[in-house]
């Protein structure tokens, strides 16, 4: 992301919180750098705290995006990455294989396929954003 960013032009500040307390602090700290927007890394700790983060990006107004969908049905604004369920199925499959008999390194490594997009239309009103028509239409699933 920092290559990314800086081939753009633009500054990319990273914030860790690897307790639960460091969370607020972390979105206070924002406020003071004038961040635009917020990604979340894709990570179990996160994940399991998602209602806390989605809360913290509301309440400090900080457009936010993460990776699992799930984020978002909770009031987060935007989502975009691989689909748990093709991710679970995927893992099921595998599982199976490996109950009949294939060996583990014998399966192939891999990379997701199916990726979704997923806008909180509620979510960007509150922040006093405008989704354009595009990003809807490109959707594939769109909380009123």
């Amino acid at each position: 992301m920092q290559q990314a960013a800086n081939a753009k032009g633009v500054r990319l500040h990273i914030l860790n919180a690897t307790d639960e307390d460091e969370f607020e602090p972390a979105f206070v700290s924002l406020t003071h750098l004038k961040a635009d927007a917020l990604i979340v890394g894709t990570d179990p700790f996160f994940t399991s705290r998602r209602a806390r983060i989605v809360a913290l990006a509301s309440r400090y107004s900080v457009p936010t995006i993460y990776e699992w969908q799930e984020f978002v049905t909770a009031g987060g604004l935007i989502s975009y990455g691989a689909s748990i369920t093709s991710l679970y199925r995927a893992a099921g499959v595998y599982v199976g294989r490996i109950l009949k008999g294939t060996k583990p390194a014998d399966l192939p490594i891999h990379q997701p396929t199916n990726f979704e997009l997923v806008v909180n239309r509620k979510a960007a009103k509150a922040l006093g954003l405008t989704i354009p028509p595009t990003l809807i239409t490109a959707a594939d699933k769109v909380i009123e």
